[in-house]
């Protein structure tokens, strides 16, 4: 994967260079086309260096957008952008916006900037953790064991059948991650027992977890923030309620 993510980076650099970017951008090809970019996260603290692929800083998000503006790109409300795409009606250099989850980051990151350029977006959102304001699990579960900072953690008491895990590497954090995520949801953990047992892991791991609670980091989008950015143009839509699928159709 590092490999290839450098070429695709050098190929980006050197189309950049011979000016690709300007000339495809306005070509009869791309006239019809619609750039649809992706987003999860704009970072309130070192989330982006946790985790580069949910994650951008500000800064990195500001740059791309200026970019945006830089090559003359048109962007558009998702629904209308899909409207004047059936239609063959797009103006040149479409793009839409959107952000997958509805993390809390959107309102005092991505918002802000979006609202300096006048550009419309569309949240995808995970409606449960919405309305149950704390940090969602899963995600949490990861931050904590990446920030930890240490090789081991003990975790007798918290986690049944296991003493220890190895936080050394990438890959055995996330081996951690698993098995408590798999250990959460085979006890049939409610919300609140998954949001108690992120408080032990967090005082077991000596991290300042008020501190991440009070910046709202990996928090939802709340009913009021929502109100207000739909109010402000933000289109909100569903991007499932546990961000899994039943196995029963009812």
């Amino acid at each position: 994967m590092g490999v290839l993510r450098t070429a695709k980076l050098r190929t980006l650099g050197l189309g950049k260079s011979v000016g690709l970017f300007h000339a495809l951008g306005r070509s009869d090809w791309r006239k019809n086309q619609l750039l649809i970019l992706g987003y999860h996260g704009v970072s309130q603290e070192d989330e982006h260096v946790w985790n580069p692929d949910l994650y951008v800083s500000p800064e990195c998000f500001r740059s791309r957008m200026t970019l945006l503006k830089k090559y003359g790109c048109n962007v558009l409300p998702l629904a209308d952008a899909l409207q004047r795409l059936w239609a063959r009606t797009l103006p040149s250099c479409s793009v839409a916006l959107t952000f997958d989850d509805g993390f809390s980051d959107f309102y005092n990151h991505a918002f802000p900037i979006l609202r300096e350029f006048g550009w419309p977006a569309t949240i995808y959102l995970k409606s449960y953790y919405s309305f149950y304001n704390r940090p969602v699990f899963d995600v949490m579960c990861s931050y904590l064991l990446w920030k930890a900072g240490r090789a081991v953690i003990d975790v007798r008491g918290l986690i049944d059948g296991i003493d220890t895990f190895d936080l050394s590497t990438p890959s055995t954090r996330a081996t951690a991650s698993i098995a408590i995520r798999k250990f959460a949801r085979d006890a049939k953990y409610s919300a609140t027992d998954k949001d108690e047992l992120l408080t032990a892991l967090a005082a077991r791991l000596s991290i300042d977890y008020e501190a991440i609670l009070s910046k709202r980091i990996l928090h939802l989008l709340t009913a009021d923030e929502l109100a207000e950015l739909a109010a402000e143009g933000i289109d909100i839509q569903l991007h499932t309620h546990r961000h899994h699928m039943p196995n029963q159709r009812e």
